[in-house]
């Protein structure tokens, strides 16, 4: 399994637009809140990465009072982070190791990071050890056994081979949150249609979607080229786009 290097893509990150209109509102984490009445609670964004979604939270959380934390593995995206927030507490480290006391957290927020995890098994039983009784793990990743016509794989095909070295399908993530004693919900949001080559130019372009640092600069440049291609000849160039988001919450019984 490769890795992306985020030292190298933590400067261009934040510019990819999908990022910025994707962060939402937790409605997931109010629903807790409502449903727990606790004098402060501990929420932890891992893989917080530039903060983005940690960001959007304490803009806009107004219920509880609230300790934010973010954990991240690389610390080049967390000086970014740092430079937009200054209410969370930032910690360098690692899925599988870390660096907090058993039963910490309320609520842990995983947000378009699992796949990035060498060590998935022991990821998921440190999620465990950190949460308190009745404390909720939140998973929100892309599902890419559900979207093989997926823009990026019609244009990077290699791209499809390393996401399946990445990913856990639903069921593997279901049995394995189950199996250390969750109660797992597990969606998953699914749309086909057709969209405008052109208008996903722009994130080909920055090469910030893992899975494009991941494939060789040759496949890379081949992709990128097809789309310009495409686009010149017909700049209203149409394509079958599959994507499909899993959204799962686990609480630990």
């Amino acid at each position: 399994m490769k890795l992306t290097d985020y030292s190298k893509i933590a400067e261009r990150y934040d510019q990819n637009p999908f990022r910025q209109r994707e962060v939402q509102y937790d409605k997931d984490i109010e629903e807790y809140i409502s449903k727990t009445a606790k004098p402060s609670y501990n929420i932890l964004d891992l893989a917080c990465g530039t903060g983005l979604y940690l960001n959007k939270q304490v803009d806009n959380f107004t219920v509880g009072r609230i300790n934010w934390h973010g954990l991240d593995a690389s610390e080049e995206m967390l000086k970014k982070a740092k430079e937009k927030i200054t209410e969370v507490s930032f910690t360098h480290g690692f899925a599988e190791d870390m660096p907090y006391t058993s039963n910490t957290f309320d609520f842990i927020s995983n947000n378009y990071a699992f796949h990035h995890f060498t060590k998935k098994e022991e990821a998921i039983d440190e999620i465990h050890r950190v949460l308190i009784k009745g404390g909720m793990y939140k998973l929100h990743n892309i599902s890419i056994h559900d979207m093989r016509q997926w823009w990026v794989y019609h244009y990077f095909p290699s791209a499809y081979e390393e996401d399946l070295k990445r990913y856990w399908d639903k069921n593997h993530i279901f049995n394995e949150l189950v199996k250390r004693g969750f109660e797992v919900d597990l969606k998953i949001g699914y749309r086909m249609e057709e969209v405008k080559v052109a208008d996903y130019m722009v994130y080909a372009d920055n090469r910030d979607i893992s899975v494009l640092t991941l494939i060789n600069d040759d496949e890379y440049r081949k992709g990128l080229e097809k789309m310009k291609v495409d686009i010149k000849s017909n700049p209203n160039m149409r394509i079958v786009n599959e994507f499909a988001e899993m959204f799962c919450l686990a609480k630990k019984l």
